[in-house]
């Protein structure tokens, strides 16, 4: 059997009247001997065949049958048509039909050969040299069989080159039979996969004479026709991975970020919930993130250094309390305060606001990643309640906002937004840069862009008063002295806020003078309340003045209001450890001084 290649295979018969009904056996016995030899099925050779004589008869197409028995049964039934010898419409049949992939021949690219073997007893009552040409230069091989009476001229006209290996003449038709034989070697050849280097990198595919490469599934054929590379099939966008597409051979599969697990849909992602996973050990709530979980206490208790256990602590460092300026922990509940001057207003939170104080004031915060997004959270709300402290409006108090790290961000100018309301819902919006501590370079874009009349700063022939307020939580990464000097010698008050790792030296450099009234510190985020009511003392000033008014400490309604705040905050400590029984005792022994002076001047 010729096991060189798959092949497709028309034999194309003559049955024109000059054939006689037992010349005409001795052709299908011809044909089905070349079938026996052949390897034939739907991955391999495909054989057709065709009748002619005044007309074109389709017996069957190269996708009709796969097996050698169904195809020597459907010629053993061929009836011959007994009429002229149109061989030129036989061809023209052949190429624009038989070998069409509408009739079952392989793709061209697919480099499988189309073969026709023509089998004619006498001279084409048509032309054949202009068609047989054409037929050639479509991809058709022909093989010129004559017999007995055949045109030698006609069948060099039809053959494929070389004329010596496409043209055969045989004397009889009781000769034909072994002449098949000899044709099934010329057919088959030699299986050049075998015989010779092919240089194939995966699969080498022999034809007759020759041979073509194939790659395995997944991978395709450079354009040396020899090696082959992987498919990339993410490379086309139309996978539908929601997060990373991972191409495999051909293939592909979708693949989550960290923290996220994949659906049964295969494409989507789901946040993976650490938490349900119950071994988190966290005492009261737990919170799942991308990359792992933490523990969060309930209100009125606080986290402990384990990151685990709550302990419970007062009321105003446990709950939203909503102070704006001062909560007072009292046994089981708490009261607001407001500071002196100020009064406290209808809803029990909120104090008497900055009314003739306007000022233009850029935060700069930083978004370092020593920060961590919880607490950048933490932070935003600080600023918010900064925001609360004052009146917003175009002819107002204006604010800008600032984030950086390793770079620098505008969060929103001065001009940006005209309410309080709009302010803060900004700040809740602004996103975590995380990376490095560069508060130089935020310092030195505050005074170049920030505090400029493009970005909403008015002109300081206005005597508007600029603040800056920098919050930082540790150790900046580069040079702060000159930009911290800059920004106060070019009018601004600079306020420098710190917490936990922050230090102090870089915070007493950027802070106004006197110092002591322009930084800051708290230990860490969750305690920092204090520090919006040390902003809202310097820059919250009397109405009509431009400080605080300071009240004789003697006078009768100041010893009064001394009383008042000095018995709220001694009802505060009485829950406290012993090391604060002598400041306890202090403050007692004071206020009985304080009442003595009252009853003296009575």
């Amino acid at each position: 059997k010729c096991r060189t290649g798959p092949l497709d295979i028309v034999f194309v018969i003559d049955s024109s009247r000059s054939v006689r009904p037992f010349e005409f056996e001795t052709m299908r016995r011809f044909m089905m001997d070349i079938i026996g030899s052949l390897d034939v099925g739907p991955n391999a050779t495909r054989v057709g065949v065709i009748q002619y004589s005044s007309q074109v008869q389709n017996i069957f197409s190269l996708k009709t049958f796969f097996t050698r028995t169904d195809m020597e049964k459907a010629i053993n039934n061929i009836v011959p048509l007994a009429q002229g010898t149109m061989t030129g419409l036989a061809i023209q049949y052949a190429m624009n039909v038989a070998f069409t992939t509408q009739e079952g021949a392989r793709p061209l690219h697919k480099k499988i050969p189309r073969i026709a073997i023509i089998v004619t007893d006498g001279r084409p009552q048509d032309r054949v040299t202009e068609v047989a040409t054409q037929a050639r230069n479509a991809g058709i091989e022909i093989y010129a069989v004559g017999i007995q009476r055949a045109d030698m001229n006609s069948l060099r006209a039809m053959a494929s080159p070389p004329l010596e290996e496409h043209v055969f003449l045989v004397e009889s038709f009781e000769l034909i039979q072994q002449f098949g034989k000899q044709f099934q070697d010329k057919l088959c050849g030699v299986d050049v996969c075998v015989e010779q280097e092919h240089g194939c990198q995966h699969s080498c595919i022999s034809t007759p004479g020759s041979f073509y490469c194939e790659c395995n599934p997944g991978y395709r054929l450079n354009v040396d026709g020899k090696t082959c590379s992987p498919i990339d099939a993410c490379a086309d966008g139309r996978h539908g991975c929601q997060h990373q597409c991972v191409s495999a051979r051909g293939s592909y599969s979708c693949r989550c970020h960290v923290g996220y697990y994949l659906n049964q849909d295969k494409r989507t992602c789901s946040l993976i919930n650490y938490c349900s996973f119950g071994n988190h050990s966290c005492q009261h709530e737990c919170v799942s993130i991308p990359n792992g979980h933490y523990c969060r206490c309930r209100s009125g208790f606080t986290l402990q250094p384990d990151g685990r256990t709550c302990r419970a602590t007062d009321l105003c460092n446990g709950v939203d309390h909503g102070c704006e300026f001062k909560c007072v922990s009292m046994e089981g509940s708490y009261r607001c305060v407001c500071p002196e001057g100020q009064q406290l207003q209808a809803d029990g939170k909120a104090c008497s606001k900055c009314g003739t104080g306007h000022v233009d004031l850029v935060m700069v915060i930083d978004g370092s990643k020593s920060v961590r997004p919880q607490n950048f959270e933490l932070v935003k709300q600080f600023v918010n309640r900064i925001v609360d402290l004052l009146d917003v409006s175009p002819h107002g108090t204006r604010v800008g906002l600032v984030q950086y790290s390793s770079r620098v961000r505008t969060e929103f100018p001065l001009n940006k937004y005209h309410s309080a309301d709009e302010i803060k819902k900004a700040v809740m919006e602004v996103e975590y840069m995380e990376k490095g501590t560069m508060t130089g370079l935020a310092l030195k874009h505050m005074v170049e862009h920030s505090f400029s009349e493009l970005e909403g700063a008015r002109p300081l022939a206005h005597n508007v008063p600029r603040i800056g307020l920098v919050f930082t939580d540790g150790r900046s990464q580069d040079d702060i002295s000159e930009w911290a000097r800059r920004a106060k010698e070019s009018g601004i008050v600079m306020f420098a806020v710190g917490v936990g790792k922050a230090v102090e030296e870089e915070l007493r450099a950027i802070a106004s003078e006197p110092v002591e009234q322009h930084f800051s510190y708290s230990a860490d985020f969750t305690t920092m309340t204090h520090l919006v009511e040390n902003f809202k003392l310097n820059i919250c000033p009397e109405e009509g003045k431009g400080e605080m008014e300071i009240r004789s400490p003697c006078e009768c309604e100041a010893l009064v209001q001394f009383q008042t705040n000095t018995v709220a905050i001694l009802q505060s400590l009485t829950e406290k450890n012993i090391l604060w029984a002598h400041a306890l005792a202090q403050m007692m022994a004071r206020l009985e001084d304080l009442e003595k002076q009252i009853a003296n001047k009575k």
